[in-house]
């Protein structure tokens, strides 16, 4: 195990954040590569009485996985990935990214739902549920758990599957790192690629609500295998956009299909009929795809995400409206398609709101920390003007430290009671608690 301290010559490389609103100096970040090294850095942590933050991809966007004078259990160092072709399965490392994850797997033809980005882990993100292209095929990434190995706050190494501490397991299916420390993690996976169809097509801004309108009324047509999103942002000063649509808001529509690339060709071309200026998609590698629409790092990253159940005319004015006032160039507003498999597990995961068929995921992404509060700003003027639309779910991959309310909103009080008996025999003194918080039962008054 590797221990990086203040003054150490990569301390600051160490700590630093996908996102560059999170700036905090912990006393110490333990560089774990083995299990037995996650139990030693919570005994030290124990010993000095320190607070402990979880950092696998970095990518929460409220900067949970990192803390000020405490003790960061950095899994990074965590990258075995092994797949079992016979048996379409994998166990990766928790610091593991979805990148590595999709390369590794499709050598064989396979895959499962991963992140959007993918510098995105596979930790966090499979814990927190795992939204992802795939999920209309195939549910969230934690619907593909088999087990998940543990190091608990006392140190213990254990398993959490369907036969081994199975009411652990349920709440692994996105109740966070509330319970441990997850060192690997086996997925079920499923026959894709390597090659599929998929890709972009953008429309200019002058566009933006009849696209919005065909869109929902297409995406809602559309078979379960239809991967697919409606992104509002800044046409890109790339080679295959038009000069004339550079430096303004374009409509786009992001489209995978999880099959037959040839199959993908037929049920792309509703969307193709509504004539976009720029036409991406094709059949390109699914790795690739899931690298396509990468944020880079360093910029000042505000999210929230809201569900709903339908998306009206009025809905989607909202949409469009709040998308002419992108304040700047990297932020984007992103509607995105559930259905099919994600509104299965309903009994099986703590997550509620499986049934909603769409989530409006607004970025505020920039480059100054000043361009990031007005972001900020944005996204919040966003959600208010949406709520009177939404179903008032939560899905927490999606935001970031947002109050118990939207933490309980996410579970429901029936889920959210049951999670917290789990988190009071797993870590009963709250030692994980540099998250979204569930607090052990015995302590829910304090």
């Amino acid at each position: 195990m590797k221990w990086v301290k203040p003054g150490h010559p990569e301390y600051d490389e160490t700590r630093k954040l996908f996102n560059a609103m999170i700036d905090r100096r912990p006393a110490v970040i333990a560089q774990c590569g083995t299990p037995a090294d996650v139990a030693d850095a919570l005994q030290h942590a124990r010993d000095h009485q320190l607070a402990v933050a979880v950092r696998a991809g970095g990518h929460s966007v409220a900067g949970m996985s990192t803390n000020d004078g405490g003790l960061v259990v950095d899994v990074r160092p965590m990258k075995t990935i092994s797949v079992d072709p016979a048996n379409r399965t994998v166990t990766a490392g928790a610091g593991v990214t979805w990148g590595e994850f999709d390369r590794a797997t499709q050598e064989h033809s396979l895959a499962t739902t991963g992140g959007r980005a993918s510098t995105t882990g596979v930790a966090g993100f499979t814990l927190g549920g795992g939204s992802g292209w795939l999920e209309r095929s195939y549910g969230f990434a934690c619907d593909n758990l088999l087990s998940v190995e543990l190091v608990t706050a006392s140190g213990a190494r254990i398993t959490a599957s369907g036969q081994e501490n199975p009411e652990l397991f349920w709440a692994l299916h996105g109740g966070g790192g509330n319970f441990g420390v997850a060192t690997s993690f086996t997925f079920q996976l499923h026959g894709l690629g390597p090659v599929v169809q998929a890709g972009l097509m953008l429309w200019p801004g002058e566009a933006a609500s009849e696209i919005a309108r065909s869109y929902r009324d297409i995406a809602l047509a559309s078979p379960d295998a239809v991967g697919t999103a409606l992104a509002y942002l800044t046409a890109p000063s790339e080679p295959f956009v038009p000069a004339n649509m550079v430096g303004k808001m374009a409509a786009g529509v992001v489209y995978l299909y999880a099959g037959d690339p040839a199959e993908g060709v037929e049920h792309a071309e509703p969307f193709r009929e509504l004539g976009p200026t720029v036409d991406l998609v094709g059949e390109m590698a699914y790795a690739d795809f899931q690298c396509m629409i990468d944020d880079p790092p360093d910029l000042y990253n505000y999210w929230s995400a809201d569900y709903h159940a339908e998306l009206s005319d009025e809905a989607l004015e909202v949409i469009v409206d709040s998308a002419r006032q992108l304040p700047g160039p990297h932020s984007q507003n992103l509607v995105a398609r559930w259905g099919g498999a994600v509104a299965g597990g309903s009994t099986t995961t703590p997550l509620r709101n499986r049934d909603a068929n769409w989530v409006t995921h607004p970025f505020g992404l920039e480059e100054t920390r000043e361009g990031g509060q007005k972001a900020r700003e944005w996204v919040k003027k966003f959600r208010h003007h949406i709520a009177p639309y939404t179903t008032g779910g939560v899905w927490l991959n999606f935001v970031g430290d947002e109050g118990d309310a939207r933490i309980r909103a996410a579970f429901g009080d029936e889920n959210y009671a049951r999670l917290a008996r789990v988190k009071a025999e797993f870590d009963p003194l709250n030692v994980f608690r540099g998250n979204q918080n569930i607090r052990p039962v015995h302590l829910q008054s304090a």
